[in-house]
């Protein structure tokens, strides 16, 4: 519980920064569907990495952010208010993964909660 699980990359050209880190790091990029969010597989098995996405620059999301898996979003929740961070975007679901939201830690830093669910709807 509490670990890194994924991390989401903004961008101004969604289309050249898939180009990049393919051609830099050799990640696997491709796109979701539905959706202008190009999921990044960074390794394989037996060592897969840390895996994320890329999605459009907006100005509300202009910085990388980690998203950390817990057993519990709600008491996650619980705990960034009790510790003095701040929810930034309310529990939501992400149909057949799981539930997310986004926080705001003591220092205004924000990170995602990823809570696994794949009946998630």
């Amino acid at each position: 519980m509490g670990r890194v699980a994924h991390f989401e990359l903004p961008a101004a050209d969604v289309k050249r920064a898939v180009k990049f880190y393919e051609d830099v790091f050799g990640w696997r990029i491709e796109k979701w569907s539905g959706s202008d969010y190009w999921l990044i597989m960074t390794g394989e098995d037996p060592e897969p990495g840390i895996d994320g996405a890329i999605m459009p620059r907006t100005e509300a999301d202009n910085v990388v952010r980690n998203i950390i898996d817990v057993e519990s979003l709600d008491e996650s929740l619980a705990k960034v208010e009790a510790a003095g961070g701040t929810v930034v975007d309310p529990k939501m679901p992400v149909p057949g993964v799981g539930w997310l939201a986004y926080f705001a830690d003591s220092e205004g830093n924000v990170s995602g909660l990823m809570e696994s669910d794949p009946a998630a709807e």
